[in-house]
């Protein structure tokens, strides 16, 4: 019976790693034949996930905003958007390759005979999804676990809102040019679980750019921004009779702190403490 048991120990040892079809947010489906060794990411909100999710080792390459956990800034930076760098990647030897649906270059990696994986999380759906997806590229049995520590996190920093903070109407700028977080964008999702209220609707997308005025005329009685995008907003033609600025209701995020807001990953709780924060230090004063 023993020697039955240890027969069957190692026959399961001796077989290859079962492979896995990955189908991408491009709808491209890429077959790995065992669970990534090397891996290049191209989008830090990817990049952590992968460390959550334990395998922050593998990694050999990051885009140049990957920047936590601390350890991968020992990696090397491959480029952003618009400049990646295509023959450094190929350099490397990655067994996949991570990047955003937006990126444009997916097709020449592919080209070049190297997997690719397209995933782009906008939403806490999208999230909880990815999740699911690159747990099956790690072969990670329960990569679910984190999004269930995420929903916790959102809901303890949602209880801490006290009651005069809930309904407040939020502007929320997340770069300059008057980009904001509309309903539809997971900064959007995570307002309305906090209880928050929104002046951009979802019928704009998740991002839109946002004429001035459009903010003067919603009047938020709380404005959440960049500390980049703070400089000189009250002088703003009109911004002066906003609520929110006449209040001194605004909440300046430091660049750190705009990292962790502007993650659709693992990091999503602490955005809503942060988030949290700021409607009990603001909105309830």
């Amino acid at each position: 019976m023993l020697e039955r048991f240890f027969f069957a120990l190692l026959l399961a040892c001796a077989l290859p790693a079962q492979a896995v079809d990955i189908k991408d947010d491009l709808g491209q489906t890429t077959v790995l034949a065992a669970p990534p060794q090397r891996i290049v990411s191209l989008l830090p909100s990817l990049t952590e996930t992968v460390c959550e999710l334990g395998a922050c080792a593998r990694l050999v390459g990051v885009d140049r905003y990957s920047n936590f956990p601390a350890q991968v800034n020992a990696l090397p930076k491959l480029g952003g958007m618009d400049d990646t760098n295509v023959e450094l990647i190929a350099s490397l030897k990655p067994d996949v390759v991570l990047v955003a649906v937006s990126s444009r270059v997916a097709e020449r990696l592919r080209a070049l005979g190297l997997k690719v994986v397209a995933l782009e999380p906008r939403s806490y759906k999208d999230v909880q999804r990815v999740l699911g997806i690159i747990g099956r590229v790690l072969a990670v049995p329960d990569a679910q676990r984190v999004w269930r520590r995420i929903e916790a996190g959102v809901a303890a920093a949602a209880s801490s809102v006290p009651p005069a903070a809930r309904g407040i109407r939020v502007y929320y700028e997340v770069a300059s040019g008057l980009y904001a977080a509309g309903e539809s964008s997971f900064m959007g999702e995570t307002l309305a679980r906090l209880g928050a209220g929104n002046i951009i609707p979802s019928g704009l997308g998740p991002f839109p750019k946002i004429n001035p005025e459009f903010v003067v005329k919603a009047n938020p009685g709380l404005i959440m921004v960049g500390d980049r995008g703070a400089e000189g907003l009250a002088e703003r033609p009109g911004w002066n009779r906003i609520d929110a600025v006449r209040n001194g209701r605004i909440c300046v995020f430091k660049a750190e702190d705009g990292d962790v807001l502007s993650r659709p990953g693992p990091r999503m709780a602490e955005a809503a403490q942060i988030m949290a924060r700021c409607l009990r230090e603001k909105a309830a004063s």
